[in-house]
C-alpha cells in the first residue's frame, strides 16, 4: 500500500481515510522492524523540525526526538518558557515565522484550535502531539500495540474504563469507529460531579463511521456489561494534565467503581489486555500519588499494580509504539 500524504497536517484522525490510517500503521510495522534490526533509515536528512511544548510531556517528547534523529531530521525542542507563541508573538505570527525556517511543526498543549491554527498559517505540515480534545498519536500507538497482540483488529472490542470525554478517548472511539473495532465507553452517566460526557457531534460522527465499517459504538455505566467479550481493557488517569487538583476528591469518589482490578479483568476475554497511555497511578511511588494517598486514603487509582504489573499488561510496549507511529507520521507527511 502506498498512498501520497506528503504535506498534509496529523491534526485529528477524522481527516483520514481507513486506508491512510492503515498506511501510517504498515509504515509503523516497517519502522519499528527497521529498529529492531539496527538498520540506518535516515530516509528525511536535511530536514528540520520544531517541537512546540506547553504541557511537558516524557512519552511524546522522546518519541518525536528519537524518532525525528533516527529519520535524520534536526530536531529543535522550545519549552514551555522558551516560546513567545501567545504571549509576545499570536500564534499566527509564530506559525508564519516557523514556518520558514522549519519542515514541520509538533504542538502539545491545550486547545485545538491552537494546532489547527498553526497547520492554516504555518504552511509546513503540523502534528498534533496532544490537545484537549484529541491525541492520535497515542491512538495509532494503542492500535499498533493491538496489532501485534491480535493480528487482523476488525472485529475485536475495545472498552475504556472511566472518565467517558478526554483526548485518549476521543481518539480511541475515532480510530475504532474507522477500523472496524467495536468501541466501548464504561463509566458513569448522568448529571454527577465530576462525569465527562463525549461531545455529542463527535459521538453522532463516529456512530456513522463505525455503522459504515461494521462496528459498533456502545455508551454504559455497567461494569459487567462494559468488560463482556472485550479483548482490550483500556483506561486513563482519573485527572489529566492542566486539570484542577479540586477534581480529584470528585472524580475518586465517582470513578472507584471502575477501577480495572483482576476481577474486572476475568470478566474480559480470556486473552484479553490491559492498555494504559501513561503515566498511572498504579501505587504510591510518586509525588502525587503519595499526596492522594495521604489525602483520600487511596493507594491505587485508575489500576491497581496487580494489573499493571501482569503478564496481560501491555503499557510499555504500548509506550514504545508512540515512538515508532510518530516516526511513521513524520516521514509519512515530510517525505
Amino acid at each position: 500500500m502506498a498512498l501520497n500524504l506528503s504535506g498534509r497536517s496529523f491534526l485529528t484522525l477524522l481527516d483520514f481515510t481507513t486506508e491512510e490510517i492503515e498506511y501510517m500503521l504498515e509504515l509503523s510495522k516497517d519502522f519499528k522492524n527497521l529498529k529492531r534490526m539496527g538498520a540506518p533509515h535516515r530516509y528525511l536528512e536535511g530536514k528540520n523540525i520544531v517541537l512546540l511544548f506547553e504541557k511537558t510531556s516524557t512519552r511524546t517528547r522522546c518519541a518525536f526526538e528519537v524518532g525525528g534523529m533516527d529519520l535524520g531530521l534536526g530536531v529543535t525542542y522550545l519549552d514551555p518558557g522558551s516560546s513567545q507563541m501567545g504571549k509576545k508573538e499570536s500564534i499566527e505570527d509564530t506559525a508564519r515565522v516557523l514556518g520558514r525556517m522549519y519542515d514541520g511543526i509538533e504542538y502539545r498543549g491545550s486547545d485545538q484550535s491552537i494546532v489547527e491554527e498553526l497547520a492554516d498559517k504555518a504552511g509546513v505540515p503540523v502534528w498534533n502531539g496532544l490537545t484537549n480534545e484529541y491525541h492520535p498519536t497515542q491512538a495509532l500507538a494503542d492500535i499498533l500495540t493491538m496489532r501485534e497482540e491480535f493480528g487482523d483488529t476488525r472485529g475485536l472490542k475495545l472498552t475504556y474504563l472511566g472518565k467517558e470525554q478526554g483526548n485518549v478517548s476521543d481518539s480511541l472511539m475515532v480510530i475504532c469507529a474507522k477500523l472496524g473495532i467495536n468501541f466501548c465507553s464504561c463509566g458513569p452517566k448522568g448529571d454527577v460531579e465530576g462525569a465527562t460526557h463525549f461531545d455529542p457531534e463527535l459521538l453522532e460522527t463516529c456512530q456513522k463511521i463505525a455503522e459504515e465499517n461494521g462496528c459498533t459504538i456502545q455508551l454504559t455505566d455497567n461494569i459487567d456489561e462494559g468488560v463482556k467479550d472485550a479483548d482490550v481493557i483500556y483506561t486513563d488517569v482519573w485527572v489529566g494534565m492542566g486539570q484542577a487538583e479540586e477534581l480529584w476528591k470528585s472524580r475518586i469518589k465517582l470513578l472507584s467503581p471502575y477501577r480495572v482490578t483482576s476481577e474486572v479483568m476475568a470478566k474480559a476475554n480470556p486473552n484479553a489486555i490491559f492498555m494504559h497511555c501513561l503515566p498511572s497511578f498504579h501505587d504510591i511511588k510518586t509525588t502525587i500519588g503519595a499526596e492522594i494517598a495521604e489525602k483520600f486514603g487511596v493507594t491505587e487509582m485508575e489500576v491497581t499494580d496487580e494489573v499493571f504489573e501482569s503478564d496481560k499488561s501491555r503499557v510499555f510496549q504500548e509506550a514504545e509504539n508512540r515512538m515508532h507511529t510518530i516516526k511513521a507520521v513524520m516521514y509519512a507527511t515530510l517525505r
